[in-house]
């Protein structure tokens, strides 16, 4: 799975990166989200997406967008949000059949930057088993695009013209970890290379074993890794000191795995 990553790129940069044509972030109700170091469930998140004209908006043309979604997808049919941060993560091997993923992934992909992620891997010491966690980012430090998939929940409880009326969530595609990753945690996310980002956020393209080939291990990003501090391991702590590497007096588990 993914349950934790890093965004710490700026607004500004995402823009030149995935050739934003329009900026929904400095136009929404909400501030730019800061460099996050933990990105946790719930947590906002920037996101990539072409979203279909809505009813409010026929004349809008389709452009591809960056908004800010809640990290935890809700279900269109969800009779509350609460379970948001339960649905972080659809297993590329279902996503396209599962009730609460199968429409998403049919009209509503995004792609989610992030810096890097966290796993977690456990070691024996002494007897004792203990989880050392990892950061996993690519060599070139170039973003990482995670396939992601959004959805739009209405809140029944707020007037049609309020600028909350809609909660834009998200969740982020995991597959089997390949050899290296594997020997971390069994699973990885998904990643979407820079010729496919057209083919995959076209709304319009919508059958399910070309949106599959458009998919890849997050592996092809060319990734490496270090252990980091469990510092990572509270959603409190944040900061780029988490991604540092554990110096020689630190406590490290045995072997290196890249």
């Amino acid at each position: 799975m993914c349950g934790r990553f890093v965004s710490a790129r700026k607004r500004l940069e995402l823009l030149e990166e995935f050739s934003i044509e329009r900026d929904r972030v400095a136009d929404g109700p909400d501030p730019e989200p800061g460099p996050d170091y933990n990105v946790a469930p719930t947590r906002r998140v920037y996101a990539v997406m072409e979203p279909r004209p809505r009813d409010e908006e026929p004349d809008q043309p389709p452009a591809r967008e960056l908004r800010v979604v809640r990290w935890g997808l809700v279900p269109f049919w969800a009779k509350d949000a609460s379970g948001g941060g339960k649905l972080i993560n659809a297993r590329a091997e279902t996503v396209a059949v599962k009730p609460a993923f199968r429409r998403p992934f049919a009209k509503r992909r995004c792609i989610i930057p992030a810096d890097g992620y966290y796993e977690w891997q456990a070691v024996t010491e002494q007897g004792k088993q203990r989880k050392q966690p990892y950061y996993i980012y690519r060599k070139d430090g170039g973003a990482l695009a995670f396939a992601g998939l959004y959805e739009l929940w209405r809140d029944q409880a707020l007037p049609d013209d309020h600028e909350r009326a809609w909660l834009w969530t998200a969740a982020i595609i995991t597959t089997q970890a390949t050899d290296d990753v594997g020997q971390i945690h069994d699973r990885m996310p998904m990643v979407i290379t820079r010729d496919h980002w057209a083919d995959w956020l076209n709304p319009d393209n919508s059958e399910p074993g070309q949106l599959q080939a458009t998919m890849l291990p997050a592996m092809a990003g060319g990734l490496t890794s270090h252990p980091v501090s469990t510092a990572v391991n509270s959603v409190r702590n944040n900061g780029p000191e988490l991604i540092a590497p554990l110096s020689a007096d630190q406590e490290r588990p045995p072997g290196e795995l890249f």
